[in-house]
């Protein structure tokens, strides 16, 4: 018996199409090429697929970024005015409208913009029928790296939630394929993701933050394909070739207007809906522990003491105690992180956050902070559909563990880097 492998079958049947296509189209002379032949050849290039996609993928978020930033300017001077209202935060009532839930959980609802501006640029590129092309672009180059061409889909669906992402793993044949997948997804820069980076590359980049918003990305892809290819060769249950990848692309028209603002919208409710459960919570247990014991500052209050027993384990990479508290409830949720930044500073007294940010942190180790947040650990509800989907406590244990070591190296080669070229300059 001829054991036919997943390569051999593949490639018969693209001979097969080709066959079929010739046959089917000889004798019909030359034929002008439709638009859509011509955006395929710019699209589907070999050499200029991939840094088309590249080239757009740039262009969606410095346009989320910087359409958003007279918006988010006006939403966050509404909440300061809303969080001055009654004076001085001098009793604990007025300390928590202005610092817990103005400062707090207000300032998070500020970066809902860019969340906005982000969906609509993506929906247009769905809708558009670009993406399923630009999958198709990156088969290739994945499949040569040790993923599967289906694995691309819920990668970039990470860019949005990492949760349906890796529940849309269970579309691709081939266990080791899957179960590397959803070990890498978490490194797809997700939605809550982004207003830190908003909230450090404003404050520290000045017009150049949205090429630093969208190297957290690039450095989010990249850094996925390498895991691959290392679960691949030391990984004994994981090794082998992934299995072929045949898709069916769509014709190219022109987005609804209607259908992308839905699905903007629909992401804008998810986010809100966070807002009003998880994130509040948030604000008035981080408010609390830094508020108290009352009258007695925000380093010997209680998220202080926890603060300073943490600061060890990042000082190294140049971040202080509050930079460590942030990164300690982003656990809970990424957005948490600008939560517990806006009520530490708000509570120190340090003024405006951006300002504050540019106070605590260099460009350098503003750079390294949203590394670290990109890599270091998903969110708690992600960590627990990955033990739902894989069903070993292993397996997410072990994506838990690289993440952090990663996260680690990887905001410590920055670091390094960064100020060495500082110091050559």
């Amino acid at each position: 018996m001829v054991d036919v492998n997943a390569d051999t079958f593949a490639e018969a049947r693209y001979k097969a199409i080709d066959h079929i296509l010739h046959t089917s189209l000889a004798g019909r002379g030359h034929h002008a090429l439709t638009t859509s032949d011509m955006l395929d050849r710019v699209f589907l290039h070999k050499r200029l697929g991939i840094p088309v996609f590249l080239s757009l993928m740039w262009a969606t978020f410095q346009f989320a970024f910087a359409v958003s930033e007279p918006f988010m300017v006006m939403l966050e001077s509404v909440f300061g005015w809303l969080g001055g209202l009654f004076g001085e935060p001098l009793t604990p009532l007025i300390s928590l409208w202005a610092d817990g839930i103005c400062g707090g959980l207000g300032f998070v609802l500020v970066f809902i913009f860019p969340i906005m501006f982000l969906f609509i640029a993506l929906a247009i590129l769905e809708d558009s029928g670009y993406l399923p092309r630009a999958a198709f672009v990156m088969d290739r180059l994945m499949y040569r790296l040790g993923l599967h061409g289906r694995s691309f889909i819920p990668m970039l669906m990470g860019f949005g939630c990492n949760l349906p992402a890796i529940m849309a793993t269970r579309s691709i044949d081939g266990e080791r394929d899957r179960l590397i997948t959803i070990l890498i997804n978490p490194l797809m820069s997700c939605g809550a993701r982004l207003p830190v980076y908003v909230l450090i590359a404003g404050a520290l980049f000045g017009a150049y933050a949205g090429s630093a918003i969208f190297s957290m990305y690039v450095l989010g892809i990249v850094l996925a394909i390498i895991m691959a290819l290392l679960f691949r060769k030391f990984i004994p249950s994981l090794r082998g070739k992934p299995a072929p990848f045949i898709m069916e692309l769509p014709p190219y028209h022109r987005p609804d207007a209607k259908s992308v603002l839905l699905y903007m919208w629909s992401r804008a409710v998810i986010f809100l809906k966070k807002a009003g459960t998880i994130l509040l919570g948030g604000a008035l247990v981080l408010w609390f522990m830094a508020s108290f014991p009352w009258g007695r500052g925000v380093e010997s209050s209680y998220v202080g003491m926890l603060g300073h027993i943490l600061e060890p384990l990042v000082s190294p990479l140049g971040f202080d105690w509050m930079a460590a508290i942030a990164l300690f409830f982003g656990f809970l949720a990424k957005e948490i992180v600008v939560e517990t930044l806006g009520i530490l500073y708000g509570v120190g007294g340090s003024g405006a956050i951006t300002g504050a940010v540019a106070t605590h942190m260099t460009p350098v180790t503003g750079l390294a902070f949203m590394a670290f947040t990109l890599i270091y650990l998903p969110c708690l509800a992600t960590v627990g559909i990955v033990k739902a989907e894989t069903g070993s406590w292993k397996w997410t244990g072990f994506m838990v563990l690289y993440q952090l070591v990663l996260a680690y190296v990887v905001a410590g080669i920055i670091v390094v880097v960064g100020n060495f070229i500082i110091g050559v300059l």
